[in-house]
């Protein structure tokens, strides 16, 4: 009886891996990122996570403007060795290269929204807004469970020091303007 060996991909390159190679790599896990040419799996999702992402992915659909759309779980190419997965983002139409289209550029990319989960925690609130800042995205949403409840914080970019600065913290209800108005209840 013999035993299949471990996939090619659990011994990273030397250097690590690119962008390119989450499209290249055969049998990798659904949603698997990269973080500084490492592979980052996504454990399976609470259903907090997405009882949030489906409330805020319907009121997003309904609020942008023509020209935009809204992607959930597709990442984002920030870089050679760095290709996050964010829950939801906003990005424009003008960058859609079609059906087979596995990434968005930052360039294409207004708002991106983070659900924290506890595996995910240091990621979603340090390292993918750090990058997603560096990058150039505008707007960023991090969404916490707090005792069950949803509180969204929400940050804007300031383009003098290219880090993203807070603009509110929600916690029954999400109202906002920018980067177009939204209005809905959290709970």
């Amino acid at each position: 009886m013999s035993v299949d060996p471990y996939p090619d991909w659990l011994r990273p390159p030397v250097g690590g891996y690119t962008a390119d190679d989450l499209d290249r790599l055969p049998d990798l896990p659904p949603h698997t990122e990269l973080i500084d040419g490492s592979l980052v799996f996504v454990s399976p999702q609470m259903r907090f996570h997405m009882r949030v992402l489906r409330i805020l992915e319907n009121v997003l659909v309904a609020a942008v403007p023509p020209g935009w759309e809204v992607l959930r779980e597709m990442s984002v190419r920030i870089d050679a060795r760095n290709r996050p997965e964010p829950d939801l983002m906003v990005v424009a139409e003008e960058g859609n290269t079609g059906q087979r289209q596995t990434f968005s550029l930052p360039t294409d990319v207004l708002l991106v929204a983070e659900v924290v989960s506890d595996e995910s925690q240091t990621r979603d609130r340090e390292i993918k807004p750090r990058k997603y800042a560096a990058a150039g995205i505008r707007y960023f949403w991090r969404v916490e469970n707090v005792d069950g409840r949803p509180v969204v914080y929400t940050y804007e970019l300031d383009p003098a020091t290219n880090r993203y600065t807070p603009t509110g913290i929600f916690h029954d209800r999400l109202k906002v303007e920018h980067p177009f108005p939204v209005d809905v209840e959290l709970s």
